[in-house]
């Protein structure tokens, strides 16, 4: 099982996403996600958050929020344990030279409206809706969610 983070950086009523486009061979192309990868030898989820969104973004978070943890089970990809993060104190400018893909802020009452994986829209919807910890299990058959457990 693969270990990763994501981060929903917020600010002005929106969040920094980013439309992957860019890498070949990449299970998430032409899909809007938060910022975040794979967790390295040694790393804890916080550590590597705070260096995925400095590689991603350049920008460096000065404050960031644990709110849960998703497990992603998959017929065709390696199972997944995300740590999510969200972030709204942070400093620098953005990268426009993202090698992951094309990062912008959108605003929160239209993300439901980009091409998100269909199980990100739930855990999506309750960071929107404010809540504090988000934890589930999300269970795919090639792209199709066929299962979304919530444990709250």
């Amino acid at each position: 099982m693969k270990l990763t983070t994501l981060c929903y950086i917020e600010k002005d009523d929106s969040y920094l996403m980013l439309y992957r486009n860019k890498k070949q061979q990449d299970q998430s192309q032409g899909k809007w996600l938060g910022i975040g990868g794979k967790l390295e030898e040694g790393e804890s989820p916080e550590d590597c958050v705070v260096r995925e969104v400095l590689e991603e973004t350049g920008l460096t978070l000065k404050n960031y929020e644990s709110r849960g943890v998703i497990t992603f089970i998959s017929d065709i990809w390696e199972d997944e344990l995300m740590f999510m993060f969200t972030a709204t104190d942070f400093e620098g400018e953005i990268n426009e030279n993202c090698t992951e893909g094309e990062l912008a802020w959108i605003k929160k009452d239209e993300i439901m409206k980009l091409s998100l994986w269909e199980g990100d829209r739930y855990f999506l919807q309750d960071l929107i809706e404010g809540k504090k910890l988000v934890n589930m299990k999300l269970t795919y058959e090639g792209d199709r969610l066929v299962s979304c457990e919530k444990y709250y």
